[in-house]
């Protein structure tokens, strides 16, 4: 059974899409820890994330490479925290969290975020990642 995150991809649901390749997609959380939090998923529909053959895997992070520096570039975060859970999505996925302390990464400081947040922080990480 497709995922949510297969729903997204295929455009079935909308998303703040950040970046996109052949093999994934980045967009951001919509409860998001900190603003700027973005899930990288691969487009191949895989439980576990560490269950991607290697080539796939090394690929996330080459992916997420870039997007992290834009994040880090527009929230001014000391840091990208990179945090693989996968508890709420059957689907491979990578938070990329800005992160100042260990305390930016906890997953219970998560909130809701508004359509205009998302759109505003969407547009500056593609511009960043423009640049």
């Amino acid at each position: 059974m497709p995922s949510i995150f297969t729903h997204i991809i295929r455009g079935e649901i909308p998303s703040h899409r950040v970046a996109e390749d052949d093999a994934f997609v980045a967009f951001l959380d919509i409860r998001p820890i900190r603003p700027g939090h973005t899930l990288v998923v691969p487009k191949q529909e895989v439980d576990h994330f560490f269950d991607m053959d290697d080539q796939l895997l090394a690929r996330a992070l080459v992916f997420s490479k870039p997007i992290s520096q834009a994040i880090r570039q527009v929230t001014g975060a000391d840091r990208v925290g990179a945090v693989v859970a996968g508890f709420d999505v059957a689907h491979a996925h990578l938070h990329l969290i800005p992160a100042d302390s260990m305390r930016d990464l906890e997953f219970s400081r998560a909130r809701d975020a508004s359509y205009a947040e998302l759109d505003a922080m969407a547009q500056r990480i593609r511009r960043a990642l423009q640049s």
